[in-house]
């Protein structure tokens, strides 16, 4: 048999590999089977675009068995990317790619057959943030399953033999004097965002995109967009308006003295939307404010509590503050109750002594 050409030695026998520049510059890659028509003269049999499915076609062709896939992770991880991600919430987007970059360096030269569980053991145990290793092997768990839907692999998802690493909710609870403490040091754009966050009980991303829009019918409309879950919060009882009722009517009030164009409530003195980098900048700054405040007092107690206090912690206060865990469930947009007094929930029960 004649020698193969350079470009097809990583081809099984017959097999050619074609490629065309395509007018708009892309490469076209093709595969054929160098084989023989009815007339008994050379022949090149078109077996497709895809290496993986030309293998196949090659293999019945050639009376072969089957080769096994040369398609490695780092080609899945691609395709992932470009097709599954973008679908997803920023958020989960933004930590999908995160993961992957780790996922890239591990396994992207790796055949698609070659992760077992043991490797993937393996992997969880070399890897030093802990917590960051669960959501990289649950992203790889998604990834397989997907791409056991494209045709790439066809055995059982490895992840399942993976024991994840234990994880330690956050615990911390913003008591009143840390609130007061970041609330007195905050702008009054600063403390808007706190008041709307604590009353409507919702992720910071979700706060900052609140517009008047949302206000119909006397409640105010939230979709959620980590859960895309739908929730109406009154803004009134019996006539009466709520606390998050004043505040809405007061944020209006407001945009409408800044002469605000934007859709959105939480805006700066000067009109402007509120970002998230904004509202980081800005809470950083407070928290900092008040905790040289509290050392200046020489309370270092409250001033390493205000260092810990993070704006997400707003959420889990206002789960914590509500008497009855059914109506916090359901504010935060949680159809499991024991999600919200397992993670949310961080302050004790309250019980009567013995005597």
């Amino acid at each position: 048999m004649r020698p193969k050409q350079p470009k097809n030695r990583d081809l099984p026998p017959r097999m050619i590999r074609r490629t065309r520049k395509l007018k708009g510059g892309k490469l076209w890659v093709g595969y054929y089977y160098d084989g023989r028509g009815e007339d008994g003269k050379r022949k090149e049999i078109p077996l497709g675009t895809d290496l993986d499915l030309a293998k196949l076609e090659w293999a019945r062709l050639d009376a072969s068995p089957a080769p096994k896939t040369l398609r490695k992770w780092g080609d899945v991880f691609d395709r992932y990317e470009k097709e599954i991600i973008p679908g997803k919430a920023p958020r989960t987007q933004k930590d999908n790619l995160l993961s992957l970059t780790q996922l890239r360096k591990a396994f992207s030269e790796a055949p698609v057959e070659a992760l077992t569980p043991q490797v993937l053991a393996q992997y969880r145990d070399k890897r030093s943030a802990k917590v960051r290793a669960n959501r990289e092997l649950s992203l790889f768990s998604h990834i397989f399953n997907i791409a056991r839907e494209w045709g790439i692999v066809t055995t059982e998802n490895p992840v399942k033999g993976v024991r994840k690493n234990r994880e330690t909710p956050r615990d911390f609870y913003a008591r009143a004097e840390v609130w007061n403490a970041v609330y007195g040091a905050a702008p009054p754009e600063l403390r808007d965002a706190m008041d709307l966050a604590y009353l409507t009980a919702q992720r910071p991303s979700d706060v900052l995109i609140i517009r008047e829009a949302d206000i119909q019918d006397g409640h105010l409309q939230i979709a959620q967009g980590k859960t895309s879950k739908k929730l109406r919060i009154m803004l009134d009882v019996d006539g009466s308006p709520t606390a998050l009722g004043e505040l809405v009517a007061r944020l209006c009030e407001q945009r409408r003295q800044r002469g605000v164009a934007g859709p959105y409530l939480i805006t700066t003195p000067d009109g402007r939307r509120m970002t998230s980098s904004m509202l980081r900048i800005r809470f950083d700054e407070a928290r900092s404010a008040a905790a040289g405040a509290a050392l200046e007092d020489l309370d270092e107690t409250l001033a390493t509590a205000i260092r810990q206090f993070q704006f997400r912690d707003i959420r889990p206060k206002a789960a914590s503050e509500i008497a009855d865990l059914g109506r916090a469930s359901r504010l935060l947009g949680h159809t499991d109750k024991r999600i919200t007094e397992t993670v949310y929930r961080r302050v004790g029960e309250i019980v009567e002594p013995t005597k």
